[in-house]
């Protein structure tokens, strides 16, 4: 589940990327800006109250376990839930390089890279003054195993990499996570992850280059064991940084105020500035636009969670004033569609989809070159070493416009090879779920248009955007949009994620597909291939072996853009998350 909603997804708003960025008209142009004066410490004063405006009624989850989405990733990485590595709070490329944080250093791998040991700093408290120790660490990382409490909404690497064997457990595992096991699993698990004093180890049953990138994800972070209250600790989950959880309503608001046993002298990561974080929640999109244009009051000390309107980029991007307070630029995520593979398992109605579908529709709907490039591949451009553009299915037009004549003669050919696949595309109907938006009620518009223009049909099925993937986890339609930057800068993080066995966001039910042995065959292969250049190339062959099956439709490498109150200042896009980095954003005023 992602990544990094990577802000407009890993979820939440990475599901929303494609809907919720854009723009058009005469006099706006696509371009990158960072947000100028908003984006500095320009004038910045310490305290304040920061406002989140939103028009999701919650967050995706507040549990460090369970969250995948980009934006969240940063959001609560950069205020409550510490890990051992992070990456440096910064603007440009500079803000994805890894730095220790719970750790004193980036940790100590074996020569086989199977070992891996990290030490941490002395003096981190939690927000009721006890020591954060080792065991926490392991504690929180044997929640994920937990199917009963995590559900598998969050990265599955602990199941992937640590060394415990397979067995029953609903994730495929003999260790049943802390509640479940008995003393014998529970030691398997010890045996993974062990403490000696303040070191940490992980054995691992693969060799893993980057695990160090891999423990700076929340599912990484400690829990304590007595404050854990399983299921319902996303509600209000203990701290263990600048800020704490002082109360979290769905549907109306989160509140986060600053945590009294955090210590800057333990954490050289974090320059918190403001006294108070506010997420309002709920609110009509529209309302949230013209509340930033308006730029009044506690507005003028507010940010958004969502991106502009399409309708709003002409005024924002037209309007030089506006240049202080605006950000446009790539977010290092790639949008899709996915297939259910299991209910829709005829490659040919795939590729029908595909051809039917107006792209260019979609992207003008959506904000034209303000929603960025179609997509030729699932990893993104800016993954450069792993990055090369796939062959298309044939017949798809390069301008994004639909080819319904190929793709009428691929439902032709699906006629005889899959009529029960055919019949359903045809006469039942392909269900789309996606996000309940605006901007989204426009999009299933031009997918229910052209893809009739085809003989396809689809069934509207819109999802509450908040909980729209914790949805989608359970009970799958057809079709499901979704968008996936990387965890960390190696498509291990992309391919298996999104479209192998065990993959944390994969929702494609494709294990059963004849195609699925011989990529997942590859895929371990790439994963335990410790020659980077070998590594990559297989990346790139497994990203074209995906595009061939048609698993999913890739949608555009993205852009985003967003406006900010005058007050704001530290307002940069952080490339690893694609949104600010919420515990640094300060106010001037």
């Amino acid at each position: 589940m992602k990544k990094r909603s990577k802000v407009l997804a890993v979820a939440a708003l990475v599901g929303l990327v494609a809907g919720a960025c854009g723009g058009s008209g005469d006099g706006a142009k696509s371009g990158e800006e960072s947000g100028g004066r908003s984006a500095t410490m320009d004038g910045v004063k310490d305290g304040g109250t920061l406002y989140v405006l939103t028009m999701q009624e919650g967050a995706s989850t507040l549990d460090p376990q369970r969250v995948y989405t980009g934006a969240e990733l940063g959001a609560w990485g950069s205020t409550f839930t510490r890990t051992l590595t992070t990456y440096k709070p910064v603007a440009g490329k500079d803000g994805t390089t890894l730095v220790p944080d719970m750790a004193t250093d980036l940790g100590t791998a074996s020569d086989d890279l199977k070992t891996w040991s990290f030490t941490m700093r002395d003096g981190i408290k939690w927000e009721d003054g006890s020591d954060v120790t080792c065991g926490d660490i392991a504690y929180g990382v044997s929640r994920t195993f937990a199917a009963e409490v995590t559900a598998g909404e969050g990265p599955m690497y602990a199941l992937s990499y640590l060394d415990i064997p397979e067995g029953d457990s609903d994730f495929g595992s003999a260790y049943p996570g802390p509640w479940l096991a008995t003393p014998e699993q529970q030691a398997l698990f010890d045996e993974a992850v062990s403490c000696d004093g303040n070191t940490i180890t992980f054995k691992l049953g693969v060799p893993v280059a980057d695990f160090n990138y891999t423990v700076g994800l929340l599912a990484f972070a400690p829990v304590p064991k007595d404050q854990d209250t399983a299921d319902q600790y996303g509600l209000k989950p203990f701290s263990n940084g600048p800020f704490k959880v002082e109360s979290y309503e769905e549907g109306k608001e989160l509140v986060l105020v600053r945590n009294e046993n955090w210590s800057k002298d333990t954490d050289e990561v974090r320059e918190p500035k403001v006294d108070k974080i506010v997420w309002q929640f709920g609110l009509d999109e529209a309302v949230i636009d013209e509340r930033m244009l308006a730029d009044a009051g506690d507005d003028k000390n507010a940010i958004v969670y969502g991106g502009i309107l399409p309708e709003n980029l002409q005024t924002v991007f037209g309007d030089d004033t506006l240049k202080d307070r605006r950000t446009d630029g790539f977010d290092g995520f790639v949008s899709y569609t996915m297939f259910n593979v299991e209910s829709v398992s005829c490659v040919e109605v795939r590729q029908a989809v595909w051809l039917a579908l107006d792209r260019e529709a979609l992207r003008t709907a959506a904000g034209g070159p303000f929603t960025g490039e179609f997509a030729k591949s699932f990893v993104a451009p800016l993954l450069a070493a792993d990055y090369e553009p796939a062959k298309l299915v044939d017949g798809l037009n390069e301008d994004g416009t639909p080819n319904v004549e190929a793709a009428k003669a691929k439902l032709e050919e699906a006629k005889t090879k899959c009529p029960e696949v055919y019949a359903k595309a045809t006469e039942d109907g392909l269900r789309f779920d996606h996000p309940d938006s605006d901007t989204w009620k426009k999009n299933i518009a031009i997918w229910i248009e052209s893809l009739g223009a085809a003989g396809i049909k689809i069934n509207d099925n819109p999802i509450e955007a908040s909980k729209y993937y914790a949805t989608i986890n359970g009970d799958r339609g057809d079709l499901m949009r979704a968008g996936w930057a990387a965890d960390w800068a190696n498509a291990s993080t992309v391919i298996p994620e999104l479209f192998g066995e065990g993959g944390g966001f994969n929702y494609h039910n494709n294990e059963g597909d004849a195609a699925f042995a011989d990529f997942q065959a590859k895929v371990d292969e790439a994963k335990a291939e410790t020659d980077r250049a070998k590594q990559s190339k297989l990346w790139k062959e497994l990203n074209q072996y995906v595009i061939d099956q048609v698993w999913s439709i890739p949608g555009s490498a993205t852009k985003s853009q967003n406006l900010v109150g005058s007050n704001v200042r530290g307002a940069f896009q952080w490339l690893p998350f694609g949104w600010y980095n919420l515990g640094g954003v300060g106010l001037a005023g």
